[in-house]
């Protein structure tokens, strides 16, 4: 891969870990987080989109991110590293069902190209050991269970649910699992807190550092709670459209935000690779 080339980079100096010399080339800088501050787990979003704002096209096969960004190679080093560097990924049982059932959700799953590098990384930098967690909400418990990331050593799973979607698990046979775990929490009109969910990360398996990979609802739900630090967005140079009667997700869904209360966030970074641009945006404070 070609160094991405950093075009504006507003966020200042960090006592956080440095970039070992060659990751930091590839992303052209460095890449560090804010101190946990203990309340709650620190949370960064990660989305591709096209021009016009969609992130998902919405079609059996091509549901995924990298229809979105045509497979590009900064994009998918880039979500590497972010899985690299936190203790736990989020995801919805939606958006893990639109990837290849090989998917493991681990940062050398998508940029294999840099497995050593996101290794050493991770352990001689960070020092976090193994992989992140890898938290799946599903409030039904509708889930297959016989993906990959279920039955691969090294990998841990944690189901956040509903006392019925347990059940479904349950009846499914999740207890034969060695490496995954299933939690119920309260079903509060008809989806999972957000806050309840980092509470559990926080006091049960000790993250401070969360990676938000969608869907678009459930990164709603966690903007809407002000539970969002920051986002990347890659956006790429292609235009999907939208048609009445079948919409197209953007970023955020499920929630709508009045003038007063849209969240607003400020530009930490900008970098480029081709025709694709890789933005970083932290959230703002209000007076």
């Amino acid at each position: 891969m070609e160094p991405i080339r950093t075009l504006i980079d507003l966020k200042g100096a960090s006592p956080g870990p440095l970039l070992p010399d060659e990751l930091r080339l590839l992303y052209g800088g460095d890449l560090s987080f804010p101190a946990c501050s203990g309340a709650r787990p620190y949370v960064a979003g990660n989305f591709v989109s096209t021009l016009d704002g969609v992130i998902s096209f919405q079609i059996p096969g091509q549901s995924g991110g990298g229809t979105i960004s045509g497979s590009d190679e900064a994009d998918r080093f880039i979500m590497g590293l972010l899985r690299a560097s936190v203790e736990a990924v989020v995801v919805g049982a939606g958006t893990v069902q639109e990837v290849s059932p090989a998917h493991l959700w681990i940062a050398e799953s998508i940029y294999p190209e840099a497995k050593d590098l996101y290794a050493g990384y991770r352990r001689g930098v960070l020092q976090k050991a193994g992989h992140p967690l890898l938290v799946i909400v599903s409030g039904g418990g509708r889930l297959d269970l016989d993906r990959a990331i279920f039955h691969t050593p090294g990998t841990r799973v944690l189901i956040v649910t509903t006392a019925v979607g347990k059940q479904q698990l349950a009846s499914s046979g999740v207890k034969a699992l060695d490496s995954t775990e299933v939690t119920a929490l309260d079903d509060t009109g008809g989806w999972i807190d957000p806050s309840a969910i980092l509470a559990l990360l926080r006091d049960e398996f000790g993250v401070r550092s969360v990676l938000h990979e969608g869907g678009a609802t459930l990164f709603g739900h966690f903007m809407a709670q002000g539970l969002v630090d920051e986002v990347f967005l890659t956006l790429a140079p292609q235009i999907a459209g939208r048609v009445t009667g079948r919409p197209r997700p953007g970023m955020v869904a499920g929630v709508e935000f009045l003038p007063v209360t849209a969240p607003w966030f400020h530009l930490g970074s900008a970098k480029q690779s081709g025709g694709h641009l890789y933005l970083r945006y932290q959230l703002q404070s209000r007076a």
